[in-house]
């Protein structure tokens, strides 16, 4: 049965059951679909060891139990159609939940009616789903937050975090696989946030510190903000990527309670604080009766800003306070200063031959370049600096309707965020923006250290030639590029191609095994007989070998290729696991187009600036989305 699996997993973690409870419940006013699908409710009690130091390693030991019974029960009860799932399993806090209004919680725990019942601290959230199913384990409270929003890019953070997974290492856990995965992908996006939250929290951060890891705010054209903690996110960012999305969050482990709101402010959260000595937050005024005369301050949450209350040291703890004390945990702004390497700093390697007009367009008949591309796309971006805007409407053909060869990019389409989220202008909202990525490896996330920020710093991620040039030639014993080619003989076909791709693999595992941090997957060198394997299959391959192997942030992916050439190209390559892009066969068409005095008398600089940044505006304009 599931108890006695679950007794043996404490037994074998070193606990001891004192007892169960079946938790008293009346379901009579609950709607009938809630009970057609309404789970039995127990409640077990764990004796600490007396091995186990304090509370928090209590906490920790609970959390391998919940996790290991996560992965041996589950696959039990839904061998037999039947479902397993642990609301809370700690020694501070205990979650009740449900598919339940907000009136039915109290009448259907009757734990909730007993006055003997009390706590200084509660979180309550009344939701439904909008981007999953409604269930009974999804609703709300998680284990640590309440989440009013949507986590637009759950699916890439869901993706790092497995990739991160081998090279992460902990002192406070014996083995630490036994937690992983370390997210539920069953789970809701505000699950898998929670997943995420809790076990940065376990693994030694304090709630508020992982708290600003995942939900940073705006803070790279933020000129207000300290620079101590400016240097905070910097180094955060090399190590883990952003939760991005509207997001009111109510957070706490049963000592400190607080509410953070995503960077663009896109959730309401206001909150009254009384004489008595009372804090209430919540999405609306007027969700509890209070008497006006016994408020001693009331406000808003702001975009980014962090709202604490320390029930031990009874006080509130202002969101200035809580986040220059994370700050100041270790010396970000020295690490930063010593190990981030900006590529334009870097000693410039022997200039690269230009290609010359003929093989020029040899190589843009190779990578299927049309009129349109040169004329109507490039010129216009390496002319004015932008994007060409075309009329309403696509009255183009479906990539994979289309008669005529297509480009792999065109066979995908953008995501938007589709359920609640207004659009972020990216010009005038450009405070909550940045295009700016880290190159090079990460290595544990649980043990930041001076040697984690050892990176190349890009303020974007397209390349010019020289500086891809520059890169393959470094000379850093901190960075270590390896270059792999993406060509095949066209000659042999598909399995030509395939064994290419199983080539590219191989080459890349021992590349990483050897030391090396940045992988360069380029197809320079086409002719008649070698074609390049199409750059998003070759780069979105890499990026998932690495991934399943659970090495992808020990290196950096940079594509050398002649075939993007347009912002939906990019973006695609950046998607699927690309960290720079040098479209060196844009660049050479930009010099010629120059060369031809088609762009107004610009200088090669000039162009190249106006086509880089062309570039970035489209991508920003489509992340914005």
């Amino acid at each position: 049965t599931q108890m006695a699996a679950f007794a043996q997993i404490v037994k074998e973690e070193g606990q001891k059951i004192l007892g169960w409870r079946e938790v008293p419940i009346d379901k009579s006013g609950i709607g009938a679909g809630a009970q057609s699908v309404m789970p039995r409710f127990i409640q077990v009690f764990i004796a600490r060891d007396e091995g186990l130091c304090d509370d928090m390693d209590f906490e920790r030991k609970l959390y391998v139990i919940r996790k290991r019974a996560e992965k041996i029960i589950i696959p039990l009860c839904e061998d037999k159609g039947g479902s397993f799932y642990i609301a809370s399993l700690s020694s501070r806090t205990v979650v009740y939940k449900g598919m339940l209004t907000a009136e039915q919680l109290r009448s259907f725990y009757l734990d909730l009616s007993d006055l003997d019942f009390a706590s200084a601290l509660a979180m309550v959230h009344s939701r439904f789903s909008t981007n999953t199913f409604p269930s009974w384990e999804r609703a709300h409270p998680n284990r640590y937050i309440v989440h009013n929003g949507e986590i637009n890019t759950v699916r890439g953070n869901v993706n790092w975090m497995k990739a991160r997974q081998r090279v992460i290492d902990s002192p406070l856990f014996a083995d630490i696989t036994k937690v992983y995965p370390i997210i539920d992908e069953s789970g809701s996006d505000s699950a898998m946030f929670d997943n995420c939250l809790e076990f940065l929290y376990l693994t030694g951060r304090s709630l508020p510190h992982g708290v600003m890891m995942m939900i940073p705010e705006p803070w790279e054209a933020n000129h207000l903000i300290a620079a101590e903690r400016k240097e905070f996110y910097k180094f955060n960012n090399f190590l883990m990527e952003p939760w991005d999305g509207p997001a009111a969050i109510g957070f706490s482990d049963g000592t400190v309670i607080g509410a953070v709101l995503d960077r663009n402010g896109l959730r309401p959260a206001r909150y009254y604080v009384t004489k008595d000595d009372r804090v209430i937050l919540a999405s609306e005024v007027g969700v509890i009766d209070i008497n006006q005369a016994n408020v001693a301050c009331k406000g808003r949450l702001e975009p980014g800003k962090m709202l604490l209350i320390d029930t031990e040291a009874r006080r509130i703890i202002s969101d200035d306070e809580i986040k220059s004390e994370v700050a100041r945990l270790h010396p970000y702004q020295e690490w930063n200063g010593q190990h981030i390497v900006d590529l334009d700093d870097m000693p410039a390697a022997p200039a690269a031959e230009e290609t010359d007009k003929t093989y020029l367009i040899e190589q843009q008949k190779a990578f299927g370049y049309t009129f349109e591309d040169i004329y109507q796309t490039i010129q216009p971006m390496a002319a004015e600096g932008h994007d060409p805007v075309g009329s309403m409407g696509m009255d183009s053909p479906l990539a994979v309707l289309s008669e005529q060869p297509q480009l792999l990019y065109l066979y995908f389409k953008q995501l938007f965020a589709q359920v609640t989220n207004p659009p972020i202008d990216g010009i005038r909202e450009e405070i909550v923006t940045s295009s700016s990525l880290p190159l090079g490896s990460t290595g544990n996330l649980l043990d930041p250290n001076h040697s984690q920020a050892a990176c190349i710093y890009l303020e974007h991620p397209i390349l010019t030639n020289e500086q891809l040039h520059n890169l393959k030639y470094l000379h850093d014993d901190r960075f270590k590029p390896a270059v792999i080619s993406i060509l095949y003989k066209a000659s042999e076909g598909a399995r030509a191609m395939n064994r290419a791709l199983e080539r590219i693999f191989r080459q890349a595992d021992q590349a990483i095994a050897d030391g090396a941090n940045i992988v360069i997957l380029s197809d320079r060198g086409v002719n008649e007989t070698l074609a390049p394997i199409p750059a998003l299959l070759a780069s979105a391959g890499l990026h998932h070998h690495l991934t399943r192997k659970e090495i992808r942030t020990k290196v950096g992916i940079v594509l050398e290729s002649g075939e993007p050439r347009e912002v939906h190209h990019f973006c695609t390559l950046v998607g699927y696991g690309v960290t720079a892009i040098n479209p060196w066969l844009a660049f050479d068409t930009v010099r010629h187009l120059g060369e031809q005095e088609a762009l107004g008398g610009l200088s090669l600089a000039e162009a190249q600036k106006n086509y880089i940044q062309a570039s970035v505006k489209g991508m920003m304009k489509v992340i914005s989305k």
